[in-house]
């Protein structure tokens, strides 16, 4: 019986009076005469306050409205994708072709941003401007879950990256704060000829989508992928190709990182995932040693002369494979050719100087986040290996070998393509991250890793 009289109980006027009062200083808060910005706003703020918020806003990036398995993503609301033109989860496609046909007559106004931001085209031949883009990413993009590690991308990389042969300017579309121009938002998309089973197709492959860790609920994501849709629909593409760590509508295919350590010590004192822990560090070091030297005859690096070599033994590889580029010469120059601390390309030369066999990888370096010896981790991926004469184990295993040489920690490889004949052989461990390839504007029935 209280608690009825107290729920229905009406505030005195001295209570409205309060509650008025506490109203006004919220909203005296927001007022224009306050920081112009919510960065100003933010950093006004003391250094422990901050991190806190840092570390809300992380634990926020990992919560359920990002789903990472299928089973997430099946209970999930996608509001955005809902809209766009991608399978909906759960479809079964058995076809072929764009799902919506190429726009008559594409918007020509760029999308709205919420107050106080502006749309910006990045000159990445700007030394300062690619200096932005690197902090931008550095602080900002994909970290590991625990918060211990952060990518550390580099000018060179970042060019090698996103400035291939056929590169458009407007499709490096960046977001700044009005007040200071403060680099906060970027999305690329880069040209690519692809073949998806039997049909060629020109798209743009997606990459680098980044929203300042302070912003990320103002839901600029979506307005991001809007304008850049835009941007690439107005030069008569209208399909995209990208990869994702999370589920969304509709993954085409489904993998799974592997890695080989080859800095033990050191990833076992940075507590890296997925290590076996069921032995010493004695007897692991032990069980993952590689031979000191190479051992496959003509192995050396690519150079210039071996281009259109490796452009034939590369594409004929590719061909095999229902999701694959089709790559230029001038391309295959761009990707593979090797660059200090970007991409290295090794090949084997026979006899009679044809070239048979060829691997390459690149380099991608972290940020070690408050460890007390160690404050980097240098990862090699894997980017393409084709082999006709030389078994797929012995040439990755030499693959192994340069990459220890040239002082990477841990070795990466997707199950994608031919790579499983060699993971396990190669006491490469399974993790527990996926990558996700996804389609945009196109139908076509998903496909295992292998294809």
């Amino acid at each position: 019986m209280h608690d009825n009289v107290l729920s229905d109980k009406q505030p005195t006027e001295n209570e409205s009076l309060k509650r008025s009062r506490k109203k006004q200083k919220k909203e005296d808060a927001w007022k224009p005469d306050g920081p112009k910005d919510p960065f100003s706003m933010l950093d006004s703020l003391p250094e422990s306050k901050q991190q806190e918020i840092q570390k809300a806003l992380h634990l926020f990036s990992l919560g359920p409205t990002l789903p990472k398995t299928l089973q997430q993503a099946k209970k999930h609301t996608y509001r955005f994708w809902e809209t766009q033109p991608v399978p909906r989860l759960g479809d079964s496609v058995e076809t072929h072709g764009p799902i919506v046909e190429g726009e008559a007559s594409v918007r020509m106004e760029p999308y709205s941003l919420p107050q106080g931001f502006s749309w910006d085209t990045l000159d990445l031949s700007n030394p300062s401007v690619l200096k932005e883009l690197c902090t931008l990413l550095n602080e900002n993009y994909m970290e590991e879950d625990d918060n211990t590690m952060r990518f550390e991308f580099s000018s060179d990389y970042l060019q090698w990256a996103l400035q291939p042969p056929n590169w458009l300017a407007q499709w490096h579309c960046g977001v700044r704060v009005d007040s200071n121009k403060k680099l906060v938002g970027f999305i690329a998309a880069l040209p690519v000829d692809v073949r998806i089973y039997e049909t060629e197709k020109r798209m743009v492959q997606v990459k680098f989508l980044c929203v300042h860790k302070k912003l990320r609920l103002k839901r600029m994501t979506p307005v991001l992928i809007r304008e850049l849709t835009r941007r690439v629909n107005q030069q008569g593409v209208f399909q995209a190709v990208y990869t994702a760590a999370l589920v969304l509508p509709t993954p085409l295919s489904s993998c799974r990182y592997w890695h080989r350590p080859l800095n033990l010590r050191k990833l076992m004192e940075l507590s890296y995932p997925s290590l076996k822990q069921n032995m010493s560090l004695q007897r692991a070091v032990k069980f993952n040693r590689l031979p000191d030297v190479t051992k496959t005859p003509g192995l050396r690096r690519m150079t210039e002369e071996d281009a259109a070599g490796v452009h034939s033994l590369l594409q004929a590889n590719l061909d095999k494979f229902h999701l694959s580029p089709i790559l230029s010469l001038q391309e295959v120059e761009h990707w593979l050719l090797p660059r200090e601390n970007v991409i290295d390309t090794y090949v084997v030369q026979g006899d009679d100087g044809t070239l048979t066999d060829m691997v390459s990888f690149y380099s991608v370096s972290y940020r070690a986040l408050n460890h007390p010896v160690h404050t980097d981790l240098r990862a090699a991926h894997l980017l393409y290996v084709t082999s006709t004469a030389t078994d797929p184990v012995d040439l990755m295993e030499d693959t192994l070998v340069l990459a220890q040489t040239e002082g990477f920690d841990i070795f990466f490889a997707l199950n994608v393509m031919d790579n499983q004949s060699f993971l396990e052989n190669l006491k490469f461990s399974i993790s527990d991250k996926s990558l996700h390839y996804y389609l945009y504007n196109w139908m076509c029935p998903t496909m295992s890793p292998d294809k």
